[in-house]
């Protein structure tokens, strides 16, 4: 049986000091090498997976036939009805399995992965079901008032499709990555604009309720929170690109899977890690962003890098914990955490400042 090792001293702070022109080289490198990987695997790969999502014949072209049936070919409908409750399934079943461990505590093996040990565990029930109301709440009259009421107009003006035919394999990657992007912008600037003191105390500081996020957290938050900064950031992409609704019903599914994940409180081998949205949650003013780019470059994350938290952040390819093979730095120890009188078959003794070793069976007798 794996035991958790024991705690290190010392926090490692990155070599590149947290600078900007780091920053821009790691980002121009991994962008670089994920665009040579892209056009190396383009005709083989890609052009693959192009042939099962848009041939005639394909499984996910089938399928998505049967979607399109199942809505009675009403384009109307699958903007509206569709768009709302597609997503909202994928995220009850996200946040079902996680909620599960949150409330039973089980399976026991996957506390180990919790970030933030000891906290919810299990949950308050009178907190959650709190939270479960103004989830639903956002979800089903906030979101579902801004599509009845947006979607039509926008689909229309955009061109945006909800036709039988899927788009282009290799359109739909480029798309997700200008979605990824403008969510980035979007999200981050309106996420310090609530952190503003004026509209902290009335507006976003209901989502920090939860120092200890847990999934369903991701969109608990006030409506014009949720509008600001669920909502808009993540459509922004898409009516920007005029996509398909498939398109569209993708991206809202894994932004919402990727949200709850971060707002989790655990970090699950082979998923996206969430360090640095739990260590928002704890300290409150450090990682705003998704990706975290802007707030490498805006220095909205120093303590983050300053913190073991940071070495944690990648995604765990094992199943030893990460918080095991790299655990947080020991508070100071204190060199008694109180001073006390006590007595020692009979004489008056005071217990302070003895060293770890006199501290078993010794005791100093007082003037």
């Amino acid at each position: 049986m794996q035991t958790k090792p024991t705690e290190t001293v010392g926090d490692q702070v990155p070599k590149d000091g947290g600078s900007v022109i780091g920053s821009l080289k790691k980002c121009v490198f991994i962008l670089g090498t994920a665009l040579l990987c892209l056009v190396a695997a383009r005709n083989t790969v890609t052009w693959h997976l192009q042939g099962l999502w848009k041939a005639s014949d394909s499984f996910w072209q089938h399928q998505w036939g049967l979607v399109y049936d199942l809505f009675g070919e009403n384009e109307y409908r699958m903007g509206t009805l569709g768009t709302l409750l597609v997503p909202s399934l994928v995220f009850w079943l996200v946040n079902g399995l996680l909620l599960v461990v949150d409330m039973t505590g089980q399976p026991a093996a996957l506390l180990k992965y919790k970030i933030q040990e000891e906290k919810n565990v299990p949950v308050d029930l009178a907190k959650l079901w709190k939270t479960v109301k103004l989830v639903l709440f956002n979800q089903f009259i906030v979101s579902g008032v801004m599509i009845y009421g947006g979607a039509p107009a926008l689909f229309h003006w955009r061109g945006m499709p909800c036709g039988r035919e899927l788009p282009w394999f290799h359109w739909v990657l480029v798309e997700l990555i200008v979605f990824v992007l403008v969510e980035e912008v979007l999200f981050y600037y309106f996420h310090r604009l609530l952190h503003h003191p004026s509209l902290y105390k009335r507006v976003h500081k209901k989502h920090h309720e939860w120092t200890a996020p847990i999934g369903i957290v991701a969109i608990y938050s006030h409506p014009v929170e949720h509008i600001l900064s669920n909502v808009l950031p993540v459509a922004a992409g898409p009516v920007l690109m005029g996509s398909h609704v498939a398109t569209v019903w993708l991206w809202f599914c894994l932004a919402l899977t990727t949200t709850s994940i971060s707002h989790s409180g655990y970090h699950f081998p082979l998923l996206p890690s969430p360090e640095a949205h739990d260590f928002h949650h704890a300290k409150f003013n450090q990682c705003f962003g998704v990706m975290g780019v802007l707030d490498r470059l805006h220095g909205t994350d120093e303590q983050f890098r300053r913190n073991k938290a940071y070495d944690r952040h990648i995604m765990l390819l094992g199943l030893t914990p990460l918080s095991w093979s790299i655990p947080d730095q020991p508070k100071a120890r204190k060199e008694m955490l109180s001073c006390h009188e006590t007595s020692c078959h009979g004489p008056k003794v005071s217990c302070c400042d003895l060293t770890p070793q006199k501290q078993q069976g010794s005791c100093l007798k007082t003037e």
